[in-house]
């Protein structure tokens, strides 16, 4: 027994460790492209679930795209119609996972397979870089995989043959419960409901079950996959915590109708019907995924009035700031954590660049230009950059460099602002000065608001000729301002305020410029 639990414990370790290896490459490797991606094809619930699915299908984790659809509602990428669409498809794409091990895991031996997967894996690590060092990872993880299940497969084999489970092989109702009760036990323990649903597969080819026992285990561990939704939504957005409550109902009354109607259903198949000749195998794969496909039959007629009730059951707090994209559980996916960092820089920029116009219209006094919002919103920038770790892609990293040099270009701007005050000067005196200045930060606004992946290059290209236009107007601009003072008989310090004014709109213009620059990259 001691050396059954010894293999058993090796081959979880090494399923898991392989998963996370798999997810968190292909994760890396899909970066800011899947944030585009959701954003386009998700325009309709149907599409919305089929995003779901195919994005799990990918990254191979359900609990991955529930927490990557988490922050792409709270970004404002994804609605909350369609983030319930997203989350159906996940709970249909896992069910992959079990098809995967069914065909290939438990029919042929494919050790002699994984560990060349395993070491080729490595060395593409170790030797290359960026895409090709995360295509090893996921080789390797999907190396580890097929070795762990190899290794559950055989304690499975030894497990049946020292313990009799026959008084869990009853048709009562209460002994079914019980085993949905350890289902949801392991995936809770283990973290994962594919290694949960794994190891009952393994358990059911070597004999340890029979097949109702694992039909009701599968059963359980579905329920257990919302226990990290749940323990991710405690203490998160209102955004994390219905999406939370969307995984939890469905899961649960999927559940309830998969005990009640799918059980019965397949297991009289299995003794009268089609799935008599069927793999035991096979009718846990094809269970798994027919009761999630009931569970979308079951929701998606009814997402608008579903997302009403959670919608009164979870009301919205009022955040005006821009600082709710910050959302910690993008940091498994760099290129979108980085994405919604900037994201909230460049809205917070945009706001404050709009009072700016309005001052330059006479619209406000430039002195009441509030930047609070904006030392706010780089103070939480800063405390979620501490928080994120270094991305593996080179790629991720690049993107974490710009958007560090983002960060210190609206410092920069920030540090402009606090002398707004001299709007006002040039406004009562000069206002073709402003003219241009306006028609180019209301263009800038319009673009950060509508944050395109990078600034078109014309408009770029139309900003920097601007500011080389302010820089070659420098000395013109001082004697103009001189000789207009001795014509209107200013003073001399009414002359000297309206040149420092006209010198802090060429560097305000010379800093924004940079960030025009940057973003255009």
């Amino acid at each position: 027994m001691q050396q059954i639990i010894i293999q058993l414990s090796g081959g979880v370790g090494l399923f898991l460790l392989g998963m996370s290896l798999m997810t968190d490459s292909l994760k890396a490797m899909a970066g800011e492209s899947l944030r585009q991606w959701l954003g386009r094809f998700t325009g309709s619930p149907f599409k919305a679930m089929m995003s779901g699915i195919g994005f799990t299908l990918v990254v191979q984790s359900s609990t991955a795209t529930t927490l990557a659809t988490i922050g792409f509602v709270s970004a404002g990428v994804l609605s909350f119609t369609q983030a319930i669409g997203v989350i159906i498809g996940a709970n249909i794409g896992t069910t992959s996972t079990g098809w995967m091990v069914a065909l290939l895991g438990l029919k042929f031996s494919v050790s002699m397979i994984a560990l060349p997967m395993v070491g080729i894996g490595a060395m593409m690590k170790l030797l290359g870089q960026d895409r090709m060092a995360l295509l090893g990872l996921c080789l390797a993880g999907f190396g580890l995989l097929f070795i762990g299940i190899d290794f559950l497969q055989s304690a499975m084999a030894g497990f049946a043959e020292q313990v009799d489970l026959a008084q869990w092989s009853n048709d009562g109702l209460m002994t079914r419960l019980i085993l949905v009760l350890i289902g949801i036990v392991m995936t809770i323990l283990l973290q994962s409901s594919s290694a949960a649903i794994t190891a009952t597969l393994a358990a059911l080819a070597g004999g340890a079950i029979d097949l109702p026992q694992a039909l009701a285990l599968v059963i359980g561990q579905n329920i257990g996959t919302v226990a990290t939704a749940v323990l991710a939504a405690i203490g998160a957005t209102v955004s994390a915590k219905r999406t939370a409550a969307v995984h939890v109902v469905f899961n649960v009354v999927t559940a309830v109708a998969a005990f009640f109607v799918l059980m019965p259903v397949t297991l009289w198949q299995v003794r009268d019907g089609v799935l008599a000749d069927w793999d035991n195998v096979l009718i846990i794969a094809l269970f798994h995924t027919a009761f999630s496909m009931m569970g979308a039959m079951i929701f998606m007629p009814f997402t608008r009035g579903f997302q009403a009730l959670l919608e009164r059951l979870i009301p919205e707090r009022i955040d005006a700031s821009n600082t709710h994209y910050l959302d910690e559980s993008l940091f498994s996916m760099p290129a979108v954590a980085i994405g919604a960092a900037k994201e909230a820089l460049c809205r917070t920029a945009a706001d404050t660049f709009h009072q700016f116009t309005k001052a330059c219209r006479g619209e406000m006094a430039g002195q009441q230009i509030d930047t609070l919002p904006l030392d706010d919103c780089l103070i939480k920038v800063d405390d979620y950059l501490q928080k994120m770790p270094v991305p593996q892609s080179q790629t991720d990293q690049e993107r974490l460099m710009a958007l560090l040099q983002l960060v210190v270009y609206i410092r920069v701007i920030r540090e402009d602002l606090a002398n707004s005050a001299f709007i006002d000067v040039l406004r009562g005196d000069f206002d073709e000065n402003l003219a241009a200045a306006v028609v180019q930060f209301e263009a800038l606004t319009a673009y950060l608001n509508a944050m395109p992946k990078r600034l078109p290059p014309e408009f770029v290209s139309q900003f920097v000729a601007f500011d080389d236009d302010m820089k070659a107007q420098k000395i013109d601009v001082r004697l103009s301002i001189i000789e207009h003072s001795a014509h209107t008989q200013h003073s001399a310090s009414d002359a000297l305020n309206l040149i420092v004014a006209r010198r802090w709109l060429d560097r305000l213009v010379k800093h924004t410029a940079k960030m025009v620059i940057l973003l255009g990259k």
